[in-house]
């Protein structure tokens, strides 16, 4: 901490990433910068800093989940950060919106992660600290540095806590087998596959499972959780397909209505999300693990040159 002390930097969060901010910069041990958000009666708003970072070296946190307002004020973040001469602006964005839009999955459609990533080096960034993006290939589309994390550095420490002798991991879809294969690999576990067929975006027309989860305790790996159709129809064909019981790991709580009543309604006995997205709603089977010292030790090891690789468990 001494080291660091000498570094000139600041922390600001947006509005609705302040809860998270708190907590990374009570891990550093510094203060939240101090910035207004101004808004107008058409719901137009302007960012103000309320303090010198002429020199500094800024890290700007926010999500941009849903409303684009989230987005937008990132953007305005940047271009103020820029206009007022600060050293560099690391964008830290836990939650990294649009990344299921990484390609053009039929014709005449948009970009949507190519796009945002123009928008933020358009606005000045000149890193980027994520975590868990949807496809890792999204981290080609900067042309800044990319610190790219894994919640897998916190659920790793929740899973050891599990009783491992009838463990299998999972995948709801068979877009998240890396990821599933990672951790059966390293907790050295076998490993099933959810394979589904969509009609069309957040509706499942058909789910198969390919393996044997007859007596097992089933532990479900995605990283996000949107309207929770994919995942909760997964835990009940595993459910009836023998399995003791089914948990879920998932990085980033998206949780659109009605996720949380098809959660509470499902075979899930567990699902543990991190706080990269602020999760307000009643759901007893939910359990919210903070990542705020994973991003709070990527910050410090930024200021500091360090490597982040020893921060990757999987």
């Amino acid at each position: 901490m001494e080291q660091m002390e000498q570094i000139p930097f600041k922390i600001f969060s947006g509005t609705k990433s302040r809860y998270l901010a708190e907590k990374i910069c009570n891990s550093l041990g510094c203060p939240l910068g101090n910035m207004n958000i101004e808004y107008f009666a058409d719901g137009e708003f302007s960012v103000s800093y309320e303090e010198s970072i002429r020199g500094r070296q800024v890290f700007l946190i926010q999500s941009t989940f849903p409303s684009s307002d989230n987005l937008m004020e990132l953007l305005l973040m940047v271009d103020a950060a820029k206009r007022a001469s600060a050293r560099s602006i690391v964008a830290v964005i836990p939650y990294f919106g649009w990344a299921r839009q990484d390609r053009k999955d039929k014709p005449r459609v948009s970009i949507g992660a190519k796009l945002i990533a123009d928008m933020l080096s358009a606005a000045g960034i000149n890193r980027l600290i994520t975590m868990d993006l949807h496809a890792d290939q999204i981290q080609g589309f900067f042309d800044v540095p990319v610190d790219h994390l894994y919640a897998s550095a916190i659920f790793s420490d929740y899973i050891k806590t599990l009783d491992r002798e009838n463990l299998v991991i999972a995948t709801p879809d068979v877009g998240g087998t890396k990821r599933a294969s990672s951790y059966a690999k390293y907790f050295g576990v076998p490993m099933v596959i959810g394979y589904k067929l969509r009609k069309k975006a957040n509706e499942i027309s058909e789910m198969q499972i390919i393996g044997d989860v007859e007596g097992m305790d089933v532990l479900l790996v995605d990283d996000i959780v949107d309207t929770a159709g994919t995942i909760t129809k997964a835990a009940n064909l595993m459910k009836s397909h023998g399995a003791r019981s089914v948990k879920a790991i998932a990085s980033h709580a998206v949780m659109s209505d009605p996720a949380s009543e098809r959660v509470d309604q499902s075979a899930l006995s567990e699902i543990i999300f991190t706080d990269s997205i602020p999760y307000s709603k009643k759901c007893e089977k939910v359990t919210i693990l903070s990542v705020a010292d994973v991003f709070a030790d990527s910050i410090r090891r930024v200021c500091n040159n360090e490597s982040i690789s020893s921060l990757y468990v999987l």
